[in-house]
C-alpha cells in the first residue's frame, strides 16, 4: 500500500432523487472528486441487504454474500432500457440531507418489480443472467429462496417457520422452491442488476486510479440465508436457535460489557469443512472491493463466548478461535490478503501477533490518542506505525466538530490544543485541523469520513454505537463538495506526499 489517503462514505450517504444514495450517477461524480483532490481510497460500509426490523444497519444483513436491492441505480435500469424516465420521475422523492428508508425502499421496489415484469418471460434465456447464476450458486439459490419465504410468511424468522422448510428436507425445499418460483426469480433478478451495475462503476473506479475499501462483519445475523442453510457451522440447537451468542466483556466503557446477539461459530466444524464458508465469503468480498476491513478481528484469535440465557455479557468467557489456520488455508489459495484489521480497543499480544503475522495493515484512531495516556497511547500520531490505516474517526465515531464539543473531556482538549500548538481555537477549524494532523502521519494510509471534509457538527453523525434508532441516516445534498473543498483537500494531500494521480 503506496502512502495515500482516502475518505469514508457510504453509498446510502450519496445525494439520491430517491431518499437514498446507490451505486447510480452520484456515485461516479462522488468519485471523480475523489480522483481530482487526489485520493487513492473510498471506504464504504457493507453492502449486504437490511431492513428497518434490523434497524436499517448494514451491519445486520440477511446475507453475508447478497447485495441490498436499495443500492441499485434507476437511472441506470433507464440505460438498460428496463426503465424510461418518465416512470422514475414519478417516484423522486424531495432531497432531505436525511435517508428516508421506508419511501425509498417502496419506490425502488416497485421499480425493480416493473423492469422485472418485462423480462421475466425471457430471464432464463439470457446467457448472462444465467452465468450470473452459475458464478453465485454458492450463495444465490438460498438466499433467493430464504427472501422468498420471509416474505410469503410474513416476515417471521426462519425458526418459526414450518418445521420441514425450518430444518430444509429435501421434499419441503423443492414445494417451496417450485410454489415461489416467480418470486425467487424476482430476487436473483434484482441481485443481477445490482452486480452489473456494480461491474460498471469498479471499471469506472479501475479508469480513475481510486480504490474501493469494504467492510465485512465478522457475525451474521442469525435471522439470515447464512444460518438458516448451514447450521452446522454455527452453535445452535436442534430447533436453529444459539445456544451461545457473542458479545464483548466488560470494560472502560461498560460495566456488564455489551451482548451482540450473534450466534458464534462453531469453529471445530468450520476447520473440519476446511474453511470452506469463510474462504468463501472472503474470496466473494476481495473480489468486490479491492481492500476489505475485517471487522472486530480480534475474535480471530480469542472470542467472547456468551450464554444465550444470560442477562449481560457478563456470564461470557473467552474462547480461543483458529485464525492462524483460517488464514494460512486462504493465503495458500489467494497468496497476499489485502486485509485491513480492525483491531480497535483492548488488543492482547496473540491478537497482534497474528494481525503482523500476514502483515495485515492495523487501524489508529486518532480521537481516541488525547487521553491521560497520551504520551504512550498507540493511536497517537507519535506511535503510528507504517503499516496501518489510521482514522480521525470512523462510522462509529463522532464527527470531527462533534467530538470537540461533546465528547472531549477537559484532559483530551487540552493535550489536544497542546498537540497542535495553540492555546485556543475557534470550533470552525478543529475538523480541518485534525485533518491536518493526521495527513502528517507515518501511516501509509488516512482515512478521513466525508463530513469531517463539511465541517459538520454531531448531528450528521453515522451511528451511535449501542443506540437502535435513528442512526445510519446521514446523506449528503447536491452541491455540498465544492470546488473551494476539493483544492483545499488536494493542496493538503499533496503536502504531505499522499496524493495518487493518474499520469
Amino acid at each position: 500500500m503506496k502512502r495515500s489517503s482516502g475518505i469514508l462514505l457510504h453509498f446510502t450517504s450519496l445525494p439520491s432523487r430517491f431518499g437514498v444514495g446507490d451505486i447510480g450517477p452520484e456515485a461516479y461524480e462522488f468519485a471523480d472528486f475523489l480522483a481530482e483532490a487526489g485520493q487513492r481510497f473510498w471506504q464504504v460500509l457493507p453492502i449486504t441487504p437490511t431492513a428497518s426490523e434490523l434497524c436499517n444497519s448494514p451491519y445486520s444483513g440477511f446475507s453475508a454474500f447478497a447485495a441490498n436491492p436499495l443500492l441499485i441505480s434507476p437511472e441506470l435500469m433507464v440505460q438498460y432500457g428496463l426503465l424510461d424516465n418518465e416512470e422514475i420521475n414519478n417516484f423522486a422523492i424531495p432531497d432531505s440531507d436525511k435517508v428516508d428508508f421506508n419511501a425509498s425502499t417502496r419506490a425502488k421496489e416497485t421499480l425493480l418489480r416493473l423492469a422485472f415484469s418485462r423480462v421475466a418471460n425471457n430471464l432464463l434465456d439470457d446467457h448472462v443472467f444465467t452465468q450470473f447464476l452459475f458464478d453465485n450458486m454458492h450463495w444465490i439459490n438460498d438466499f433467493a429462496l430464504f427472501t422468498a419465504l420471509k416474505l410469503h410468511l410474513n416476515g417471521e424468522k426462519w425458526t418459526n417457520w414450518p418445521e420441514d422448510i425450518r430444518d430444509r428436507t429435501e421434499e419441503s425445499l423443492r414445494y417451496w422452491g417450485e410454489l415461489l418460483e416467480q418470486e425467487i426469480l424476482f430476487v436473483k433478478f434484482s441481485q443481477w442488476i445490482f452486480f452489473r451495475q456494480w461491474g460498471q462503476l469498479r471499471d469506472h473506479l479501475d479508469e480513475i486510479g481510486v480504490e474501493l475499501i469494504g467492510d465485512i462483519p465478522i457475525y451474521v445475523t442469525h435471522d439470515s440465508s447464512d444460518v438458516w442453510a448451514n447450521r452446522r457451522i454455527f452453535k445452535l440447537d436442534e430447533n436453529g436457535n444459539p445456544y451461545c451468542v457473542a458479545g464483548v466483556p466488560p470494560d472502560y466503557f461498560s460495566e456488564t460489557g455489551q451482548l451482540w446477539g450473534n450466534p458464534v461459530y462453531n469453529w471445530e466444524v468450520l476447520q473440519q469443512d476446511g474453511f470452506g464458508w469463510w474462504a468463501s465469503r472472503l474470496k466473494h468480498n476481495l473480489g468486490l472491493y479491492n481492500w476489505a476491513r475485517l471487522d472486530h478481528f480480534r475474535g480471530f484469535s480469542a472470542y467472547w463466548e456468551v450464554p444465550a440465557e444470560a442477562k449481560s455479557a457478563v456470564e461470557g468467557y473467552w474462547v480461543q478461535a483458529p485464525g492462524h489456520k483460517l488464514f494460512e488455508m486462504v493465503t495458500c489459495g489467494t497468496g497476499c490478503l489485502r486485509i485491513i484489521a480492525e483491531d480497535l480497543g483492548h488488543i492482547t499480544q496473540d491478537v497482534a501477533y497474528l494481525r503482523d503475522r500476514f502483515q495485515f495493515p492495523g487501524m489508529s484512531i486518532l480521537q481516541f490518542s488525547f487521553g491521560e495516556d497520551i504520551g504512550i497511547c498507540g493511536d497517537a500520531l507519535h506511535n503510528h506505525t507504517r503499516n496501518s490505516v489510521v482514522y480521525t474517526g470512523t462510522h462509529d465515531n463522532n464527527t470531527n466538530r462533534g467530538w470537540f464539543n461533546n465528547d472531549a473531556d477537559g484532559v483530551s482538549r487540552k493535550n489536544m490544543l497542546s498537540y497542535l500548538g495553540h492555546d485556543w481555537i475557534d470550533e470552525s477549524k478543529i475538523s480541518w485541523e485534525l485533518i491536518r494532523l493526521l495527513m502528517s502521519s507515518v501511516a501509509c494510509l488516512c482515512i478521513f469520513q466525508v463530513q469531517d471534509l463539511l465541517n459538520l457538527d454531531g448531528k450528521a453523525r453515522m451511528n451511535i454505537p449501542g443506540e437502535a434508532d435513528g442512526n445510519w441516516g446521514w446523506k449528503l445534498v447536491p452541491g455540498q463538495l465544492t470546488q473551494l473543498i476539493r483544492e483545499r483537500l488536494g493542496e493538503m494531500t499533496e503536502l504531505f506526499g499522499r496524493t495518487s494521480r493518474i499520469d
